[in-house]
């Protein structure tokens, strides 16, 4: 694993290269390289490694970059949640991608989970020679996730948010310090993320990098960060992982999001909630359907050891697993 940087709006985005291990996707023009972010408030050392090792030792190149104003990566304010801005990110570690030695720069796959799970469908659309996608619990519309929000805990859940996020926007108008909010929280809390467990979850997962807060102004504009919008203009392979028991990104947001994308996405669903595919056996189920899924489409040998010991299986629409599925073949589908 290789510390590097790259440059995103003038400003230093901090990454890990990890190079792709032995020959299956490996061909005159390269290695195909995986490029991936965290989701909401989210950091590279926090639950994504197992991936990026995973991907790593299946033989894809890896690149693992932190947000501007998060964890190493430069920039202020510090903990700004800005779609907008994230996607710049990902478009600008897209090109630092192409630029590394031994990467084919037609094989390229976004990789995104959570809030950056909705991210790669509106920067892979407009990029145009993304090979794949692959999208796992993802955020595709904010503005569900807002109103399923008011429908559960009513106007007092959102008053709150609401409240704070125009305190933060007015002390950003004098340059004043930012005002934060905790990314997770208790229920009932005055928090993003309030989902039962949500807690002993994230801080389950979080690297020494992580912070519990972000900019309060980050809750004014969730409900205008909707991929959702892009998805019937996807045409690169779009692998879609939905947790049947989400609590934090509605799962019938994404179903829809891949019904617009129409036979350009693969949906697989698992009964699991927002935070169960960071560890585990699901992330191993998780992990194993990525892998096989880039071997059918960016040409790799997905019978290679790395890829087996994840249980590789095939990929299909599905209701429900019980369990991780064993290991089966290879099968494409169309939707």
């Amino acid at each position: 694993m290789i510390e590097t940087t790259f440059l995103s709006g003038g400003t230093t985005c901090a990454a890990w290269h990890l190079p792709g291990a032995g020959d299956a996707f490996l061909t005159d023009a390269g290695r195909p390289c995986v490029v991936m972010a965290h989701g909401f408030g989210g950091t590279r050392d926090t639950g994504l490694l197992g991936y990026a090792e995973g991907f790593a030792a299946a033989g894809l190149d890896v690149l693992l970059f932190d947000y501007r104003g998060f964890a190493g990566s430069g920039g202020a304010p510090r903990q700004l949640v800005s779609y907008r801005r994230q996607r710049a990110d990902y478009r600008a570690a897209i090109a630092a991608a192409r630029a590394l030695d031994g990467v084919d720069p037609d094989r390229i796959a976004l990789w995104g989970t959570s809030y950056s799970g909705g991210h790669i469908v509106p920067v892979g659309v407009r990029d145009g020679r993304i090979a794949a996608g692959l999208s796992l619990t993802p955020a595709m519309d904010g503005l569900s996730a807002l109103l399923a929000l008011a429908r559960h805990g009513g106007p007092r859940r959102l008053l709150p948010l609401i409240t704070n996020g125009v305190r933060d926007a007015l002390r950003a108008v004098t340059r004043r310090s930012p005002h934060y909010l905790p990314v997770v929280g208790l229920p009932g809390s005055t928090a993003v993320i309030t989902a039962p467990g949500a807690v002993e979850d994230y801080q389950a997962l979080a690297g020494p990098t992580w912070r519990n807060q972000v900019t309060a102004r980050t809750a004014l504009v969730v409900a205008f960060n909707r991929p959702i919008r892009f998805a019937s203009r996807v045409r690169f392979p779009l692998l879609v992982q939905i947790g049947d028991n989400d609590a934090v990104a509605p799962p019938a947001a994404a179903h829809r999001a891949a019904d617009k994308a129409g036979r350009h996405a693969h949906v697989r669903t698992y009964p699991v909630d927002h935070f169960d595919v960071y560890d585990g056996p699901w992330q191993q189920r998780a992990l194993a359907d990525q892998i096989t899924f880039l071997g059918q489409h960016l040409g790799g040998t997905v019978t290679t050891t790395s890829a087996k010991q994840h249980g590789e299986g095939p990929v299909r629409r599905s209701r429900r697993f019980a369990t991780p599925t064993p290991p089966g073949p290879l099968k494409e589908v169309t939707r």
